[in-house]
């Protein structure tokens, strides 16, 4: 089939290209780039470098008429959400329901949603957090995620297009960018490997859901026919603190500085872990990666981009 996928330069996009790919179907990206990386994106892949708030982005609708999106394209940063709450709500929210109009006129069967696990739920009533839990984000990144999920059943009740919407932990892994809207593991690895001076904020005793950026990949393909209307978890069930992170991640580099501990920010969730007992159950999908495994794979891979650019550096200055 033919997949367009939103947000398809950037860190979990590209994986979810790849996978379509491998998998046998179409695949066109659509990305603004301003996240994203060009060079993250398959030449297997047709590429139109469109805001999905754009009038632009039906005309790329109307050349491609995909069969299925999977809408990636987001502003996904909490602590940038509470300094700038209405371009969160302009591209999470408004664009959105651009793509979605998109997809009525242009008659696309199913939208794929990547919402978010850790920060729709806001402080956990219960642990594990089943999709039941009461929804209270405690950031405007998160209302933004959550307020789009109405859409869905919206446009599904109305005209007719099926969704599934799943629900992120803390995504990591292979072309996270560590200086961008980044997750602590890229943050902690592109520090360790440069030598620098890391930073935990709060103790580094909260804990999150981290699953590696292949497993989520692999939702999505199995979303494709599976899961139509519904909203699932995908994470691993288990929490795991900052500080574990930390260690492991030194362990694996060679690091051998102590972290500089410095205030906890706003909105963050203390601790939270997903219970995705219904993703199991409907999509046939649980975690293959060890969580050393996961992060053992992205030092490799930011080692490998560390060595490559001092490579360049020594070979410009020569």
């Amino acid at each position: 089939m033919k997949i367009l996928v939103t947000g398809g330069a950037g860190f979990i996009g590209s994986h979810i290209v790849d996978a379509y790919l491998k998998a046998g179907h179409e695949v066109c990206v659509v990305d603004d780039l301003s996240s994203g990386f060009r060079r993250n994106i398959s030449k297997e892949a047709r590429f139109h470098e469109v805001d999905i708030r754009s009038s632009r982005l039906a005309e790329v609708f109307e050349a491609e008429r995909p069969d299925v999106v999977n809408h990636q394209a987001a502003r996904a940063n909490v602590r940038e959400s509470f300094e700038k709450p209405l371009l969160y709500a302009d591209v999470n929210v408004v664009g959105s329901v651009n793509v979605l109009e998109c997809c009525r006129k242009f008659g696309v069967r199913k939208v794929i949603y990547a919402s978010t696990g850790g920060a729709v739920y806001g402080e956990p009533v219960q642990l594990p957090v089943s999709e039941d839990h009461p929804i209270n984000p405690l950031d405007p990144y998160g209302a933004s995620k959550h307020h789009v999920e109405h859409y869905l059943h919206l446009y599904n009740s109305n005209f007719g297009i099926s969704f599934t919407a799943l629900r992120y932990p803390n995504v990591f892994g292979p072309r996270q960018d560590p200086h961008g809207e980044a997750g602590v593991v890229a943050i902690f690895a592109g520090q360790m490997l440069e030598n620098g001076q890391p930073f935990i904020n709060g103790m580094g005793d909260q804990e999150r859901d981290f699953v590696c950026v292949f497993d989520v990949a692999k939702a999505s393909v199995l979303a494709l026919d599976r899961g139509h209307n519904e909203i699932f978890n995908i994470g691993c069930g288990r929490g795991t603190s900052v500080n574990t992170i930390y260690a492991t991640l030194a362990e694996l580099t060679g690091f051998q500085k102590k972290p500089v501990y410095q205030a906890a920010k706003k909105g963050e969730v203390y601790r939270i872990f997903l219970n995705s007992d219904r993703a199991r159950k409907v999509l046939g999908w649980r975690p293959e990666l060890s969580l050393k495994e996961g992060l053992a794979l992205t030092v490799e891979f930011f080692r490998s981009a560390h060595q490559k650019q001092f490579e360049t550096t020594q070979a410009n200055q020569g």
